[in-house]
């Protein structure tokens, strides 16, 4: 519980940094939105209907650390804190913490899944078109709806015109919690020309959860 507390106030303490380095000729702040037809994570669907999802990130170097959320009409609400850093040789490790708004925010007391915040470390590594992810939920007794020291793998390959991934993992991911391949994928990104020099990024994904035996269709564009 300890290290839970620590994780979360050593988060909240760096997401403060950018209002002192954005001074700095090498960093980078950015914020962007994208608009899905609906919000489907790790092959899991979460809400229901279109999904607004804004991001906020300030960049220096291989650092990064800002926020991702996703909102849609019928109230689904989730606002994501994180911190990575990458590596010139294609590592990056990270921490992201799943907060859903009207969840006390600074309850960090996580003793079961209805605590406000799910801590997770994320790794990853990618070369050329091939990428791995793991990734592994620190809390003990779960928090965010988490079951606790969840874990899930990714493998990935993107090639010019898709990218197909397959994940597996337990806890959250799945419906009795067991490790199982509950993500298959194929997906394509394009640049539809709106005029000489506006292109919109659309992507379409095909998912497949063997583990809830259901198939979706998610389709988006980026601003």
């Amino acid at each position: 519980m300890k290290k839970v507390k620590l994780l979360s106030a050593a988060l909240v303490l760096m997401f403060m940094v950018p209002v002192f380095t954005m001074a700095q000729e090498e960093s980078k702040f950015s914020a962007g939105a994208d608009f899905y037809s609906n919000y489907v994570w790790r092959g899991s669907k979460y809400g229901t209907g279109p999904a607004f999802q804004p991001w906020v990130d300030f960049t220096s170097g291989g650092f990064s650390i800002g926020m991702w959320g996703s909102f849609d009409a019928l109230g689904y609400t989730e606002a994501d804190p994180y911190i990575s850093y990458a590596f010139p040789f294609g590592l990056s490790l990270g921490l992201t913490d799943y907060y859903y708004p009207g969840l006390p925010v600074f309850d960090f007391e996580t003793t079961d899944s209805t605590g406000s915040h799910a801590l997770e470390i994320n790794a990853g590594f990618g070369t050329g078109g091939f990428s791995l992810a793991t990734n592994y939920i620190v809390n003990k007794s779960g928090g965010a709806g988490s079951s606790g020291r969840d874990m899930y793998v990714e493998i990935g390959y993107s090639f010019p015109n898709i990218s197909l991934f397959v994940g597996a993992g337990d806890g959250w991911h799945t419906t009795e919690g067991k490790f199982a391949v509950c993500n298959i994928g194929i997906g394509t990104t394009q640049e539809i020309q709106i005029t000489e020099s506006f292109f919109l990024p659309v992507s379409g994904q095909i998912i497949l959860n063997p583990d809830l035996e259901q198939l979706y269709l998610v389709v988006g564009f980026s601003l």
